[in-house]
């Protein structure tokens, strides 16, 4: 991954050779204590090996790997020579990328590069660049990839006509994540143009998320009153990343392919528009270096096929179908092609066949590199589920079991546990006929499961969700495979477990997320029909009320639960500020996490008690208990609804401290609701969600155009905006990261924007101009010291003083614990301090908050982390500064207390929690709030604090 500061950028450079160009690089490394000086011998004989010289006035020196030991960390220097470089394979360079790399680093920055070589006139660009920040643009910019893979294609439908089929291919476009029901609703008014051939073709720009291209074919020969009808595709245009598409689209039609794409398979129709007739030979073969298609591997292949006679294109058959040709350096390394994946190489004419089997022997003789076989058991098929251990003995009858409160509320319902099943199956089988067959009956019932599903569940998520799975099902793409394997000797089980898994990393691999995301509900279609092979019944949640136990749950499957049926939430594992809490209390579940593994031995359809707010399971409650809780619930509801009905009113003790209570949103979309619902702002705006929501960086337009839409909601109410906040934990597909070991200390929130400062200064611009005479407050998230923050401020000093914002306010959030221990020097500069207790309780703790065992015991409520906000508060109120809390501590019912006693100022919660959490305030006097401040802070431990609270 290239990462680049302006530090790392050396303009104007001249010298009279390649090795005086290579002796400024390598001096550059050492002067930025990267190297010492012996690494410049390692430069030269990386040279002596072959160039590494890449295409576009672009090369890339690095050492060897005996050169290694001189690396004291890994690093780049990128040095401009305008006037251009002879370089000793007789290329011409204008911009040397040097890299010092420890290991190999080096691969990814390569990868990334093979994208900016590309472009058109990203030669010149470079050469004339006469700033940092262009050079760095144009390194770092990441391409759109358009989509056309077997995932965009929907083959032999029962139709009637060319507008069935239109929609056909707009939803599978939507089913894929590439564009939204918008889309959808737009391509059904819009008539179908021929393009010849019997192919037609309609196009849509609203609602795309990503560039695709679907096609639709009919299961026979198809005539209406427009004429033949051999498929239809539907292309979801956006930008220029939708061209390649249509010159796809056009090859195919000047071949006179189009006819006959009817009646094809889907990887026969993905050869025909990568450019392969009929008559191509072509082959497969797989990839075994250990670093896949790198520089060395890339330059051996294309050796071999420009000694071949005639031209030879290859394509990755896991990628987007796009065939580039042998001979060409950059395209090849653009493939990017790893370890275990397929290339498939084609060519036309006398002497094909020996051209292509060239090029696949040279592959798997390993391109000049030594190569393992692949394992095929753990790299190609891995075991579908591990077997579960034995849980512990169940929880005593009647008797709490402590565990984490994750979610505020009180349920009692018959417990539901999910237990995931096991599949055992042989992986040979001897009657191909059978396993076929059995494979068909399989998916038919699949099949019949998932449309009962869809009928149950019409008009809400679930419904839409299978409708998804339903598609998958029936995708070629899927079963194709699984029946090649079946060929070749496979069980059912062993052929569609291949299949399924084969696609889910592919989809694992795609750089957009959204798409990305789609493996997991590949293998959920998968377990389904595994399960009817093996005989082994999938877990169905019951048709009434119940309480969910499980080992963990994850945010997908958060999102899979009827809220009208689940009363509660308990888990073996997590904790309260793991993402499944999280989600449980946006959607108004009680939940406790950190249960144990006892729980997991409960029997489903036995009583529990789920204490959200107490943190309290108990098994098979006793009448009088039972009784006892119900009371509670009631009494819980009568609060609930005369919090409601206050929820306009101020959050003030009974001694009149006043308290401001606002909402935490992820999108401008919700903030009507939580004016609705009481909320007196925004407390924390995640700005980020501007940025996932687009397939390439959001301009300054678009952002203002999204953040007006929060400041025309709150009708004046104040808004605080955290500038964009990702990293390697949640990466952005336009701006990738580098893997990073523990990405929560590496490159995030203002870390990472301060490397590319445009980025930043453009959505500062974007808040400050939506704002206009509105009040705004924004604050830089994972900020260290008062070094990180000036920088921050620079660049916003710099925007308003063009923009003049009316009423704004610069802050900075509490995250990291250095941060709140600094705070006496930062509250002389920042406006206010905002504390993110969740990730102040991970960095404070050590524990990262989705870590199976440890994460229950991730508790804002710890007096360590308590301590840091009581120092925060302080410093802040010296200065005259306010204070807020925007983390999940704010809405625990204990801690709302605390939190006062210490003198926060504001609490941003879930828009659904403002009410309750203002009718906690008014219960208080500050003087009490106070008093238990000051006995949290005396406790050991954060189960004390809860106990001593409890108890208080």
């Amino acid at each position: 991954m290239l990462m680049l500061t302006r530090e790392d950028v050396q303009l104007g450079c001249h010298a009279a050779d390649w090795r005086g160009a290579l002796a400024q690089a390598a001096a550059a490394l050492v002067d930025a204590g990267r190297v010492s000086a012996e690494y410049g011998e390692g430069l030269l004989a990386r040279e002596a090996q072959s160039s590494t010289y890449l295409g576009k006035g672009i090369a890339i020196p690095h050492g060897t790997p005996e050169s290694r030991r001189h690396v004291r960390s890994t690093g780049v220097r990128v040095l401009q020579f305008p006037e251009g470089v002879s370089w000793h394979d007789g290329s011409r360079v204008n911009l040397l990328v040097t890299i010092a790399a420890q290991s190999d680093e080096h691969l990814d920055i390569l990868r990334q590069l093979t994208h900016v070589l590309d472009r058109e006139g990203v030669a010149e660009s470079l050469a004339r660049a006469t700033s940092p920040d262009e050079v760095i643009a144009t390194l770092s910019r990441q391409p759109v990839t358009a989509k056309l893979d077997a995932q965009t294609l929907c083959l032999g439908l029962p139709v009637k006509d060319r507008w069935e089929l239109a929609l056909a291919a707009a939803a599978r476009l939507r089913h894929a994540g590439c564009v939204d029901a918008g889309f959808v609703a737009t391509i059904a008014g819009q008539p179908p143009v021929s393009l010849g051939q019997g192919l037609w073709l309609v196009v849509g720009t609203s609602g795309v998320r990503a560039p695709a291209l679907a096609l639709a074919t009919p299961d026979k020969p198809l005539r209406d009153e427009a004429g033949d009808v051999a498929g239809v595709f539907c292309l979801a245009a956006q930008g220029e990343a939708h061209r390649s598409l249509l010159e796809r689209l056009d090859g195919l039609l000047a071949h006179g392919e189009g006819a006959r794409l009817l009646g094809l398979s889907a990887e026969a129709v993905l050869s025909r528009l990568a450019g392969e007739s009929a008559q191509a030979q072509t082959a497969r073969v797989r990839l075994l270096n250990a670093h896949g298609l790198h520089a060395r591997p890339a330059q051996a292949l294309v050796q071999v096929a420009r000694e071949q006679t005639l031209p030879v294109r290859v394509r990755l058959l896991e990628g987007n179908g796009e065939a580039v040709s042998t001979t060409s350096l950059s395209k090849v390394l653009g493939l990017g092609a790893r370890r275990g994946q397929t290339l498939v190489f084609s060519a036309e004419g006398e002497g094909a066949a020996q051209a292509v089997s060239a090029l696949v022997d040279a592959v798997r003789g390993g391109l000049g590199e030594p190569v393992t076989p692949l394992n095929e058991a753990s790299e190609s098929v891995p075991v579908p589920l591990a077997p579960r251990k034995e849980p512990a003995a169940a929880p005593p009858v009647d008797e709490p079991l402590t565990a984490v409160p994750a979610a505020p509320g009180i349920a009692i319902a018959p417990a539901y546990v999910l237990r995931p099943p096991e599949f055992r199956y042989a992986e040979r089988a001897q009657d191909a006929a059978r396993e076929r067959s059995r494979l068909d009956k399989a998916l038919l019932g699949a099949r019949q499961q998932l449309s009962a599903m869809v009928q149950r569940t019409v008009g809400n998520e679930v419904a839409q969700i299978m409708s998804i799975h339903l598609e998958m099902l029936g995708d070629p793409a899927l079963k194709d495979p699984a029946l090649e394997a079946i060929g070749e000797g496979a069980s059912a089980e062993a052929g569609w477990w291949r299949s399924v898994e084969t696609a889910a990393r592919a989809q694992e691999s795609l750089a957009d997320r959204l798409l990305a995301e789609r493996a997991a509900d590949l293998r959920d279609v998968g377990r389904r029909v595994l399960g009817l092979l093996c005989g082994v019944e999938l877990p169905t949640p019951p048709e009434h009320p119940y309480i969910l136990v499980a080992e963990d749950v994850g945010p997908s499957d958060v999102a899979r639960l009827d809220t009208a049926l689940v009363r509660g939430l308990v888990t073996a594992k997590g904790g309260a500020t793991s993402h499944s809490a999280i989600l449980a209390r946006a959607l108004g579940i009680a939940a406790v996490a950190g249960a144990g593994e006892a729980v997991l031995a409960l029997v489903s359809g036995v009583e529990l008690i789920v204490d959200g707010e107490l943190g309290r399971v108990v098994h098979a409650p006793s009448p009088t208990r039972r009784e006892r809780t119900e009371r509670r619930i009631q009494e819980q509801e009568t609060r609930r609804q005369a919090a409601h009905a206050r929820r306009h009113e101020e959050a003030r003790t009974q001694d009149g401290h006043r308290v401001e209570v606002a909402a935490n949103l992820g999108s401008t979309a919700h903030a009507a609701d939580a004016v609705e619902r009481g909320a007196e702002g925004v407390g924390l705006l995640r700005t980020e969600f501007v940025f996932m929501a687009h397939p390439q960086e959001p301009d300054l337009a678009t952002q203002i155009a999204e953040y007006s839409k929060a400041f025309d909601a709150l009708a004046g109410r104040p808004l605080v905006a955290r500038t964009l906040d990702v990293g390697g934990d949640k990466p952005l597909s336009y701006w990738p990261m580098p893997q990073e070991d523990n990405p929560f200390l590496g490159l995030r929130g203002i870390r990472l924007t301060l490397t590319r400062p445009e980025v930043l200064e453009t959505q500062l611009r974007a808040l400050l101009t939506a704002a206009g005479t509105r009040p705004v407050r924004i604050m830089f998230p994972m900020v260290k010291d008062l070094e990180e923050f000036r920088a921050g401020k620079a660049l916003f000093d710099k925007v308003q003083a063009q923009v003049r914002a009316a009423d704004v306010q610069l802050g900075v959030m509490i995250e990291v614990p250095s941060c709140a221990l600094l705070a006496p020097t930062l509250a002389k500069e920042a406006d206010f301090f905002s504390i993110g207790t969740n990730d102040l309780t991970q960095y404070t703790l050590a524990i990262d908050r989705g870590h199976p065992q440890l994460s229950a015991q991730s508790d804002a409520l710890h007096p360590g982390v308590l301590q840091l906000i009581r120092m925060t508060v302080e410093a802040a109120h010296a200065e005259g500064r306010w204070v807020g809390v925007c983390g999940e501590l704010g809405s625990d019912p204990q801690a709302v207390p605390v939190l006062v006693g210490l003198g926060v100022d504001e609490l941003s919660v879930s828009s659904r929690r403002v009410p309750l959490v203002k009718a906690r305030v008014r219960e208080l006097t500050l003087s009490r709030a106070r008093e238990l401040a000051r006995l949290a802070l005396q406790q050991p431990t954060a189960a004390a604090v809860r106990e001593a609270l409890e108890n208080a």
